[in-house]
């Protein structure tokens, strides 16, 4: 079983790890030291729902409503682009940007923003529920459980080494000029992405 359970945490690793809206927003708010814990804890638990629900079969379901994945690409789209625009005001007043002297956010607004990046992203269904899913089958039972439990055992430790490793970071982000260029770049990133889900 180790095999199988080491092939689900490298398969979740090798998509969990790639540069996104999620991965972002973790860094971000580890940097600020602002709600990382429960921002942390909502991707690691939504991961693991949605990796249950692949290992489960819910992915075949989802394949089969492409006015549902239609919706949800719609309605990531939307809020991609409106993150981007937050993103590029930030990066336009150093003096919001400044940690040591920034008000931080609400844990409520962490919250919401956490979890519209990541229900709101069709790629995380995509990812998670139809590709991990789909992997998952070919292990067989209790063989794609096993599978489904390395893949969420990837997304903690990924989760948690990004949202709290970041501190480590936190000396290079004590400049405004820094913070400046991870908003202006998650601004892009962003951009980049709400067009990648419509093209």
């Amino acid at each position: 079983m180790l095999p199988t359970f080491l092939t689900g945490l490298g398969s979740a690793a090798s998509l969990i790890v790639a540069i996104g809206a999620q991965n972002a927003f973790v860094l971000r708010q580890g940097l600020r030291r602002e709600h990382v814990l429960p921002v942390v804890i909502i991707c690691v638990l939504s991961d693991a729902v949605l990796i249950a629900a692949g290992v489960a079969g819910i992915g075949v379901l989802v394949k089969n409503a492409p006015v549902a994945l239609q919706i949800v690409r719609w309605a990531g789209f939307a809020f991609l682009v409106g993150y981007a625009v937050f993103a590029a005001r930030r990066a336009l007043k150093p003096e919001s940007l400044n940690t040591s002297g920034a008000v931080a956010g609400s844990l409520a607004a962490a919250i919401g923003t956490c979890l519209a990046i990541t229900w709101l992203n069709p790629h995380v269904y995509l990812d998670t529920v139809l590709l991990l899913g789909s992997l998952s089958a070919s292990h067989g039972d209790p063989g794609r459980w096993v599978f489904g439990a390395g893949a969420a055992t990837a997304s903690l430790l990924w989760f948690g080494l990004l949202g709290f490793g970041a501190r480590f970071a936190a000396p290079v982000f004590a400049k405004p000029v820094a913070w400046r260029i991870l908003d202006g770049g998650i601004a892009v990133l962003m951009l980049v992405l709400a067009v990648l889900l419509v093209i």
